[in-house]
């Protein structure tokens, strides 16, 4: 599942790996919730506080791999482009939403991310089905995100 390629599989999995999960942890750190956040009306169907650490870890680490994979295979290619799109998007809704409060930008975020996501699906699709597949669950995650930003801010 890690190497698409010729070999070096580990060697550009571990550097992505670092990107990825050492971005959002310290974004993460950086954007702790706090009180605002436990301050603002939720809809019934948003999740308890403690799932959201585990749910992106497992996301990070398919993230990470299906960009090592693309990477290997085409490095300019759109795939990775929409990769590294997505990347920056995920790390830039916390900022918005719980740094900014800025709900209304965070959901502008968010559906692109959304967006960038389904164009790297669409692009990886026939080249890397795998990579395409690794990103399902982070697609419904930021699906449910996106219904779950747009519910905060209508209540609030």
């Amino acid at each position: 599942m890690i190497d698409p390629g010729n070999g070096n599989g580990l060697r550009v999995l571990v550097p992505f790996l670092i990107l990825v999960l050492g971005g959002g942890l310290g974004i993460g750190a950086l954007t702790v919730p706090g009180d605002w956040y436990a301050g603002l009306a939720k809809p019934a169907f948003n999740p308890p506080n403690w799932l959201f650490g585990p749910a992106w870890t497992c996301l990070y680490v398919l993230i990470a791999v299906a960009g090592s994979r693309t990477f290997r295979r085409d490095p300019r290619g759109v795939a990775m482009m929409a990769w590294w799109a997505q990347l920056l998007l995920n790390f830039a809704w916390p900022v918005a939403f719980f740094a900014a409060h800025a709900v209304a930008a965070a959901l502008a975020l968010v559906l692109a991310l959304l967006g960038a996501i389904i164009v790297f699906v669409i692009a990886s699709w026939r080249p890397d089905p795998v990579a395409a597949w690794l990103f399902a669950p982070y697609a419904a995650w930021v699906g449910f995100a996106s219904v779950l930003n747009g519910s905060i801010l209508a209540l609030n």
